[in-house]
């Protein structure tokens, strides 16, 4: 059997952390490694120790979930963060996607739906769940002006969606760098966007990832 999946849970109410272990604890592929209830505590726990995914609450004392998963991000480039949240407006769910965040899930999501998107995380996909898609929606005008992507470009533009540099693409897909980046420039100029924060946003918002 793989090694168990190593998650770290953030939430400032303990009674909620107590939920969630409860509930994780019985998928022996997932190993809850710590739990805090604020950012700083959680980075100083990753700097002696690891971890693969971390479910993060957006509202959080001192240091909110945007700025602790941008800051996750930027530190521990391969921990996946799945946001976890009662907040579902599209505004959050694209923020925390454009601060590095790989899922979002309402706090009202199963035990099942937990533990898949923690799996479908690990394995370098993106995961918003069921409730998320529902509000999100897709605007009626989106289809209509959506640039054609090849069936390429959109496996690079998951990636990207995804937080993968463009090295990380290329070993993904099997490509080289340079083939990565051609993609990924591609996809911009087809969007008409200059970062990729606009890219996700415009990902998102039409239902693409």
């Amino acid at each position: 059997m793989p090694d168990a999946i190593q998650l770290l849970l953030v939430d400032d109410h303990p009674m909620v952390l107590e939920g969630l272990r409860s509930l994780l604890r019985l998928y022996e592929d997932i190993n809850i490694a710590g739990s805090f209830t604020n950012g700083p505590d959680a980075l100083a726990f990753l700097e002696s120790h690891t971890a693969d995914v971390v479910l993060l609450d957006i509202n959080l004392p001192g240091m909110n979930g945007f700025e602790l998963c941008k800051s996750l991000r930027k530190k521990y480039p391969a921990v996946k963060v799945i946001a976890l949240s009662t907040h579902t407006e599209r505004s959050m769910i694209t923020r925390m996607l454009q601060n590095g965040a790989v899922g979002f899930l309402s706090k009202s999501s199963s035990a099942v739906e937990l533990a898949d998107a923690i799996r479908a995380v690990q394995r370098n996909g993106i995961y918003l769940g069921q409730e998320i898609q529902q509000g999100m929606g897709t605007p009626a005008a989106a289809t209509t002006s959506l640039p054609h992507l090849t069936r390429r470009e959109k496996e690079v533009l998951a990636l990207v969606a995804a937080g993968k540099s463009t090295q990380q693409i290329g070993e993904a897909l099997f490509i080289s760098f340079l083939t990565a980046e051609t993609h990924r420039r591609n996809i911009m100029q087809k969007f008409e966007v200059s970062n990729v924060a606009a890219l996700i946003k415009l990902a998102v918002d039409n239902g693409l990832v």
